[in-house]
């Protein structure tokens, strides 16, 4: 593995527009469990499934059994930004990163300090009253009850992407862009699964897409450089 992070520190070197693509496999070194792996949510056992549980009809539906759910095992008050969101801070601090997109909703890349930040499904950071669009910060979501209510009465969601709804338009064209316009794409962290965030990788049109990843992805006969690994490990020595 030595030789595979020694190629992909020689191409972040010689590249000027860097961007990652990254996963939730990014954040479980913040202690933000992933999704499928042997650990992840969809291998908790529990009578309805993850799909379900996040999907956009059963929170119309059962909005208090829905938040449960998400405060249990989506919500982490106390994450922070491990070594991979700071090296990409840093990288755009020193101008060679154009840009993070990320299919987490989280926040941590822009507590860590990125600036331009593609946030494919949202944040639990944002949050608004569906019926009079006030908006809250995660903090400011009432905690007193089982559905949070604006001072309206209207229901408070978070402005995530459940299953059954599409994501914003303007943030996949922009993070297209973003990847069309790299020299090197790196991505990680991602079973590449997930569409229609995982197609975007399509837009890349150079030599020079690696991928890091604990396992084999979807898409690893897409990639020039494959990297199996830790990805905070590996972020640490770029």
């Amino acid at each position: 593995m030595n030789d595979l992070v020694t190629r992909l520190r020689r191409w972040v070197n010689e590249s000027a527009k860097v961007v990652f693509f990254g996963g939730a496999g990014v954040s479980t070194e913040s202690g933000i469990p992933d999704f499928r792996s042997p650990g992840g949510l969809f291998a908790q056992s529990q009578d309805e499934s993850v799909e379900e549980m996040l999907s956009i009809e059963y929170f119309l539906r059962y909005p208090a059994r829905f938040y449960r759910y998400y405060r249990e095992n989506l919500v982490h008050p106390n994450a922070r930004p491990n070594a991979a969101h700071q090296k990409l801070a840093q990288w755009e601090m020193e101008g060679k990163l154009s840009a993070v997109i990320t299919q987490n909703i989280d926040g941590l890349h822009q507590k860590a300090g990125s600036k331009r930040v593609f946030e494919v499904h949202g944040s639990l950071e944002r949050n608004y009253c569906m019926e009079c669009g006030r908006r809250f910060t995660l903090d400011e979501v009432p905690q007193d009850g089982d559905i949070p209510r604006c001072p309206c009465g209207g229901i408070i969601r978070p402005d995530v992407v459940l299953y059954g709804e599409m994501p914003d338009l303007s943030i996949m064209l922009g993070a297209q862009r973003m990847i069309a316009a790299s020299d090197l794409l790196i991505v990680a962290g991602t079973s590449l699964r997930v569409y229609p965030a995982a197609g975007m990788i399509d837009s890349y049109r150079g030599d020079r897409l690696a991928l890091i990843n604990r396992t084999e992805t979807a898409r690893d006969r897409r990639a020039n450089l494959r990297i199996y690994g830790n990805i905070g490990d590996i972020m640490r020595v770029l």
